[in-house]
């Protein structure tokens, strides 16, 4: 009787272990890797039922590995977050995350870490935003917002190690890809210019990403998750 619990104890802790590593990590398997999705979607529209609770998020996360990698859509009937597989993205594509990651280990790492991990609430942040303003995608601003969320997000998660990972790579990627702004304009207005055609290359989207990242990781004057949703609602005029 002894043994047995403790087997299941042991069985159980490893359970959780492996739970608790796979998120920012690069998925084979992909049942898995949507089910997590939805585990994190649901905490995520939970979190902000508990700020506003006539809010009511309903989204789907499903595979859908597109050279978009990971992106929320919306076709009228059903909110979506599309995840990507590894083992499903094009080679061109993996190219990019090996050479500014620094080698094949590296790239794949990164993979896991920004696209099975950081952007999935970043997406979600998206189907907020539309919910309070409609369509505002295609912008710097909704991007930098979008971002924001996700990092408050991940830190009310206890995820600081995991963030930190990805502020390194970030830095170092970053630091590789060209600037594609213009010299007189502000990235800003670029991006607005530009944004359909900067999101389908990787160097150019990549560089406004890593840049936003690196920023809203380094603000350190952004309150907590909780007071970032509200004052965001209140300034729409919704709470």
């Amino acid at each position: 009787m002894k043994k047995g619990w403790v087997v299941f104890v042991l069985l159980f802790l490893s359970q959780i272990t492996f739970a608790q590593k796979e998120w920012f990590s690069t998925f084979t398997d992909s049942t898995a890797l949507v089910k997590q999705a939805n585990q994190i979607s649901s905490t995520f529209i939970k979190d902000i039922a508990k700020i506003k609770p006539t809010l009511v998020l309903t989204l789907k996360t499903r595979l859908n590995t597109t050279p978009y990698l990971i992106y929320y859509d919306d076709d009228g009937k059903q909110k979506t977050a599309n995840l990507p597989l590894w083992e499903q993205v094009i080679p061109e594509q993996k190219a990019f995350f090996y050479e500014v990651a620094g080698g094949e280990v590296e790239g794949k790492e990164v993979f896991g870490l920004f696209f099975n991990g950081f952007y999935l609430p970043h997406e979600l942040g998206h189907a907020l935003q539309q919910m309070i303003e409609g369509n505002v995608f295609g912008s710097y601003e909704s991007e930098y917002l979008a971002n924001v969320v996700a990092m408050l997000w991940w830190k009310k998660q206890g995820k600081q190690k995991e963030l930190e990972q990805c502020y390194n790579y970030a830095k170092k990627m970053w630091a590789k890809l060209p600037n594609p702004v213009p010299e007189g304009m502000t990235i800003e207005a670029y991006f607005k210019a530009n944004y359909q055609q900067a999101s389908q290359n990787p160097y150019t989207y990549g560089y406004m990403q890593f840049k936003q990242f690196i920023l809203v990781y380094e603000d350190k004057n952004l309150p907590n998750f909780e007071v970032f949703v509200k004052n965001y609602l209140a300034s729409k005029g919704k709470l």
